[in-house]
């Protein structure tokens, strides 16, 4: 078959590339150390995600080490080291790349397409993976979902092609705005639906929340030349709903600790992982204020992670807005 390449032994990253190799393709599973490359292959996985057990399929190397004939690269590290990590190898330009990365670029305010732009790929090649898609639940094996997009819809269903099995269907699609919009904007919903949890407040709460969240990640799509629909799908209120349901959500786990007491720094220590809502609220935020799309949710969420607001007192703004109607002409969303 194939050879892809996985950059980063994340928990999704190392998934991917269990999943890649499912398929019957050989992977390269991108590491930072020498030591990483001994842990991993000596694991065969990676110790937070003990569901896995790497195939001989599945090896791990240095960016080094990346072969320049690739059938496709997947980028499954945190945002916000997207354009370090895929500058640290010698990957070629002209090979297809795939962000599993669910966040925005701090200082520039872009997509990971966009960062893939940035870095010399062709727009054409960059795509973008989203969906409610929480690792542990795939590396068990429980049935899921997900959405490719590309620009090229060739490379589109490749990307499909490559990832789907038997317990994980993908589907395939041109709006790569949108699907990066919405993968990276949920984040920062389910920080409040976390801290509503945290709380004590119950279902109407979170309903609230999920709704109205949906309508901020929308409206900024919108702004930023997405289609509307793809928020109704698997990228939207798919990804939105799991991440704000889910005890395995480190968003929504994150907002509970600091509705707790604990400062974002220390709620994240406690986690173990990045929570990417941390670092997209602000971004988010700059991006509505650029484009004049107000995102209500995501500025409380802002604010409260900076410090500036409570928890509480983020609600009472919420809360206090004027009042306006839910929707203006066909289908528009109002804030």
């Amino acid at each position: 078959m194939a050879l892809y390449a996985v950059l980063g032994a994340t928990s999704w990253g190392t998934t991917l590339a269990w999943l890649l190799s499912q398929n019957g393709h050989e992977v390269l599973l991108v590491v930072r150390s020498p030591e990483e490359v001994r842990e991993v292959g000596a694991r065969r996985g990676i110790a937070r995600l003990p569901e896995v057990e790497l195939p001989a399929s599945v090896r791990p190397c240095l960016p080094g080490e990346i072969p320049t004939a690739l059938a496709g690269v997947v980028v499954a590290v945190p945002a916000q080291s997207v354009r370090d990590t895929v500058s640290a190898g010698a990957i070629s330009r002209s090979v297809p790349v795939l962000s599993a990365a669910k966040g925005l670029e701090h200082g520039s305010r872009a997509r990971m397409s966009e960062v893939f732009a940035a870095c010399g790929w062709s727009p054409r090649l960059g795509a973008a993976l989203s969906g409610p898609n929480l690792a542990h639940e795939v590396a068990r094996g429980l049935p899921a979902a997900a959405v490719v997009a590309c620009p090229d819809e060739t490379l589109a269903r490749r990307w499909q092609e490559a990832l789907s099995g038997s317990r994980f269907r993908v589907y395939r699609s041109t709006d790569v705005v949108g699907v990066e919009v919405a993968g990276a904007l949920k984040n920062v919903i389910a920080i409040a639906a976390g801290a509503a949890a945290g709380l004590g407040f119950g279902a109407n709460t979170m309903a609230t929340i999920l709704t109205r969240g949906l309508a901020e990640m929308t409206r900024l799509g919108v702004a930023l030349g997405a289609d509307p629909l793809t928020f109704q799908g698997l990228a939207g209120v798919g990804d939105l709903a799991a991440t704000c349901f889910s005890p395995l959500s480190r968003n929504r786990r994150l907002g509970e600790l600091v509705a707790g007491g604990l400062s974002p720094s220390a709620a994240q220590d406690e986690i173990g992982e990045v929570v990417e809502g941390i670092s997209t609220a602000p971004v988010a935020v700059d991006l509505g204020r650029a484009h004049g799309v107000e995102l209500p949710i995501a500025e409380q969420v802002a604010e409260a992670l900076a410090g500036r607001v409570s928890v509480l007192g983020a609600l009472a703004e919420l809360l206090g807005r004027s009042l306006k109607p839910e929707a203006s002409g066909r289908g528009a969303v109002l804030d």
